[in-house]
């Protein structure tokens, strides 16, 4: 007799920068795609206070509370094997690379030491620990994908925002350097997701005009009420991500997909 087929193979992400802004955005679409999610950012969402996932029984959100910033802190929880054994088994495994951080906004020569090494390690050393452990990990997976969230920084230069246009860039040449290694079953892409109404462009808003000239464009664009709401981007984003366009370029703008 044959046997009778078991159950399905979960489908399973991990989601960096979960816990607020466009990262916790992204959890109901996740959801809804029938994700399970292995959120990681600094706080829970109960810490942040961020918005809830949407009550459903099969909705099934595991969170870890790391400093992605610090290297070595990433590096000893990866060595713990805990993602991997998340990702086993998986009929589609994805990896969203969201967290990061805009500071510091100023002109070179008055960034900070410190904060240039926090922006490096969170906004480039973290998704690339996390890529290369990713792709170790899932490769019996036959749906594999890895989404950087990028930005249009990283492919045009801003005054005052020359370490956050050199991370975006990072991660964007990452994704071109990995695509072209050509793994099997691997897809990579690096998305600018376009301009969305978080908290870091309220941060940009409150930022001196000397220390970032295109300051009043950030205003308009507020004033105008020409920011994408977080909601609006994840959807678009996710949808982008589990589509069969994803991919084909390593390096995208959502607004053109």
């Amino acid at each position: 007799m044959l046997k009778p087929p078991g159950p399905p193979l979960p489908k399973r992400c991990v989601l960096t920068g979960h816990s607020r802004g466009l990262g916790a955005a992204m959890l109901e679409p996740l959801f809804k795609a029938g994700f399970e999610v292995l959120g990681i950012s600094r706080h829970t969402l109960d810490q942040t206070g961020g918005a809830k996932p949407p009550t459903h029984p099969d909705n099934k959100l595991m969170e870890i509370a790391l400093d992605l910033s610090t290297a070595h802190a990433v590096e000893a929880w990866l060595n713990t094997g805990e993602m991997a054994h998340f990702l086993q088994n998986s009929s589609q495994a994805v990896l969203i690379n969201n967290a990061g951080r805009i500071a510091p906004i100023a002109p070179a020569g008055q960034q900070c030491a410190s904060e240039i090494a926090l922006s490096v390690a969170l906004n480039i050393s973290a998704p690339l620990m996390l890529s290369d452990a990713f792709i170790a990990a899932t490769g019996q997976c036959d749906n594999r994908r890895i989404m950087h969230i990028s930005s249009g920084a990283g492919r045009s230069a801003y005054p005052g925002w020359s370490i956050y246009c050199a991370s975006k860039a990072a991660l964007d040449h990452h994704a071109r350097a990995v695509a072209s290694e050509k793994t099997p079953r691997l897809l990579i892409s690096s998305v600018a997701p376009g301009i969305i109404d978080t908290d870091m462009q309220a941060e940009i808003r409150s930022t001196d005009a000397y220390l970032f000239p295109m300051r009043q464009k950030f205003n308009e664009l507020k004033k105008q009420g020409l920011l994408v709401p977080p909601v609006e981007a994840a959807s678009t984003l996710i949808e982008h991500l589990l589509g069969d366009s994803f991919g084909k370029q390593p390096c995208e703008d959502i607004r053109n997909c």
